[in-house]
C-alpha cells in the first residue's frame, strides 16, 4: 500500500506508463532498483532505450514538478543509468534520459531531458 507520498508517485507513474505506452513506447521496467538509486520507468522507444523520471503535482505547494528535477537528482539518475548499463547487457544500443511531469492534469515529455 505504502505511505501517501509513494501512493501518489505510483499514480504518477501509471499516468506516465499509460501515456508512453499510447506514444508506442514498450514500458520494460519500472522502479528499477539499483543499490540505492532508483528509475522510474525504462522502456523501449524504436530502437532507443529510454530512462524516464517521472514527477507528479497535485497543488501548486512545491512549483512545477519539471523544476524538482535539480542538478543533484539528475546526477544521481545518471549514475542510475550508468549503473543499469553496466550490470545489463545493453552493448551499443542507443539511450536517453526522459522526463515527464504530471502538473493540474496536463502531462508534459522533455525527451532528452538531460
Amino acid at each position: 500500500m505504502g505511505t501517501p507520498k509513494q501512493q501518489k508517485g505510483a499514480r504518477g507513474e501509471d499516468i506516465a506508463a499509460e501515456y508512453l505506452e499510447k506514444l508506442g513506447y514498450t514500458i520494460i521496467k519500472r522502479n528499477a532498483r539499483l543499490s540505492h538509486l532508483e528509475i522510474d520507468i525504462i522502456a523501449q522507444d524504436k530502437n532507443c532505450l529510454v530512462f524516464v523520471e517521472v514527477k507528479h503535482a497535485l497543488t501548486d505547494d512545491f512549483g512545477h514538478p519539471a523544476a524538482w528535477i535539480n542538478k543533484k537528482k539528475q546526477e544521481r539518475l545518471r549514475r542510475a543509468v550508468q549503473r543499469y548499463i553496466d550490470t545489463h547487457d545493453i552493448g551499443d544500443k542507443d539511450f536517453r534520459i526522459d522526463a515527464v511531469t504530471i502538473y493540474k492534469g496536463e502531462i508534459e515529455h522533455y525527451k532528452a531531458a538531460f
